[in-house]
This record gives structure tokens, sequence and C-alpha cells, in this order.
């Protein structure tokens, strides 16, 4: 310790001594003051800092409990002016655009095109837009049908939220997992087993294969296909492949649940089974997309529609409303818009 430390902790002490010699002094003048002894004196003392701290501790917690009460007062506030303020995002598409290159040459074999591209005679390429500043929010928890005419790029938006069409412009953001019901059995190779095809589809939708040999017996039961499951899938009929596909992409509960027009597969008895196994996922809080071609089914299904027309977004909002809206123009649409459509 050198010189100037040693007088700074000298200084220090001196300080103490000093204070305690005027605490002892003050005390002596009270207890003659007020004829008390030393034992009455601090008695008095502790009561006072007890109740000093009490109010102290008192007042924090008021404090804290008006910033509290500020704070929900901002919530509310902010909830009446930015909607959905405080809902967690589950998809997101921001200015999402997708052009196709689309080929009016028709090349039948691959002889043609080698013999092109020697003679460097390349097909002649238009670009065709499907979607055009796409926009809007899914919150988690919501059930969102999107319409639309045929041709209107619906399923297209479904295959750019899934991954399978990356956009042209614009950004794509979901948060969770996915069970995509678009092409049921895509991925499936006609070559294996059912059983063997279960852990192919189920790696093509994300599952790893500990959790699909964890699964297999719940997959292969609810797909109603046990005396078949070992027999090659280029034998199986369209339905037993649609069972099978819909076994494996509902095995687990997603996230994100995104169906393209597949709520009838399989026999009246699956039908029924699968629509209560889609109604089962929308009930546990899956946030879920649903295109299809019946209105009665997106109201009943759904709290809230998008409508898509020629690429781009028509309207968004309450399921019912825009429906009706949808409906109303209907009236106009041609006949090839509407094939398939049932309105009512």
């Amino acid at each position: 310790m050198n010189n100037k430390e040693y007088y700074k902790k000298e200084n220090e002490l001196n300080g103490i001594n000093h204070q305690k010699i005027m605490i002892n002094n003050k005390k002596k003048e009270m207890m003659e003051k007020y004829n008390l002894s030393e034992y009455q004196l601090n008695e008095i003392i502790n009561k006072y800092q007890n109740e000093k701290k009490h109010e102290i501790k008192k007042n924090m917690v008021e404090n804290r409990l008006n910033k509290k009460k500020d704070k929900v007062d901002v919530n509310t506030i902010l909830r009446g002016i930015i909607p959905d303020y405080d809902n967690e995002v589950s998809i997101e598409l921001n200015n999402v655009d997708l052009i196709f290159d689309v080929s009016h040459d028709k090349i039948d074999n691959i002889k043609e095109q080698v013999i092109r591209t020697i003679k460097r005679n390349k097909t002649k390429k238009v670009k065709f837009q499907a979607l055009k500043n796409i926009t809007f929010k899914i919150y988690k928890g919501e059930k969102v049908g999107i319409i639309g005419y045929n041709g209107a790029g619906k399923s297209t938006i479904l295959n750019v939220i899934t991954g399978i069409y990356p956009p042209t412009k614009g950004t794509v953001k979901t948060y969770g997992r996915i069970s995509p019901l678009l092409s049921l059995g895509a991925g499936f190779d006609y070559n294996y087993s059912g059983r063997e095809n279960i852990l192919l589809n189920g790696a093509i939708l994300g599952y790893d294969k500990k959790f699909l040999l964890g699964k297999f017996n719940e997959i292969i039961e609810f797909s109603e296909l046990e005396e078949f499951i070992d027999l090659p899938i280029k034998n199986y009929s369209s339905g037993m492949l649609a069972k099978l596909g819909f076994s494996i992409a509902t095995i687990v509960n997603p996230d994100i649940l995104i169906i393209d027009e597949i709520l009838g597969v399989g026999d009246v008895n699956f039908q029924r089974k699968s629509n209560d196994k889609i109604k089962s996922l929308m009930d546990s809080g899956t946030t879920v997309i649903l295109v299809s071609h019946s209105i009665p089914q997106i109201r009943e299904l759904c709290d809230k529609a998008i409508w898509i027309n020629k690429g781009e977004i028509k309207e968004i909002g309450e399921v019912n409303k825009v429906c009706d809206n949808y409906l109303k123009d209907s009236e106009k649409a041609s006949k090839e818009q509407l094939k398939n459509i049932k309105m009512n």
C-alpha cells in the first residue's frame, strides 16, 4: 500500500469513527431529554426502522402494480388500433410473385431436344405470371379457406407455402412443422411394398426413421391395409393409395396443416374417419389452410377466407363476408371458371 492509498484509507476510517461518535452523542442527548434507558431507545429506533422498511416495500409493490396496469392499458389500446396486435404469426407472405417460363413449342422426344440444342435452335418461351404481389399473414390457430375460380392460383399458393415452388420475388415465412395434404402419395415408389413406402413417403414429409418405426403399427391400422401392406403398391387401387398417403401425412399433430381438395379419400367409412381426423387436428389449435371448390365446406370449417383472382388477392376477411361477395361475383363468371365449384 502506497502513501496515497494509506491516507485515503485512514480518512475513510476517521470518517466512520466520526459518524459513530455523532450517533452515540445524539443517542445520549435523546436519552437525557426523554428520560429513556439505552434499551428503550434502541426499541424505538428498531420499530421506526421496521415501519420505514414496510412503507418502502409497500411503495415498491404499488409502483410495480401501476407499471403493470399501465402496460395492460397500452396493450389494450394497441389491440384496438392494430388488428391481431399480440397474436403469434404462423405463415407470412410478403410481396410474393411467381413467374413460370412456358414453352409454346411441343417437343415429344429427347432426340428432337438434342437436335435443337446442337443447332442452337432453342424452344421459344414466354413468361407466365401465376402469382402477383401476394401479401398476407395467418396467425396461429386460424382456419383459413382459399377460394377462387378455376385457374385462379389457389393451389399454386399452397405449393409456394410448402416450398415446392420458390417465389420469383418476395418472401415466404412459416413457423413450425407443416403437414401438407396436397397430392396424397406423391413420392411413392410403385415397385415397393406399402411397408417400404411408409418409410419413403415419411422421409419426404420430413419424419425421421426412428419416429416412423415407432408409428408403423398406428399408420397401418389407420390405413386399414393390414393384409395388403407387404404387397407392391402398383397392385393398390387409387383408394388404397389415398388411404396410405393420408395415414402417413396425418400421423403427427402438425403446427400447420395444408389441405388441397382431399377431404374425401377412400371409401365412405374411411372418408368419415379421415374427416374426423382432420377436424380433430383443427380443434387442437393447429393452423389450417384449406383450398376447396366447396363454398359450404369453407364456411363450415374456416373462420377467415382469402379470395384469389387471376393470381392476385381480391379480398381477405371474415369467411362469410368474403364468400358472399364471391357468390355475387360468380354470377358473371364463365362456365369454365365455375366447373366443379360448389356454390351452395
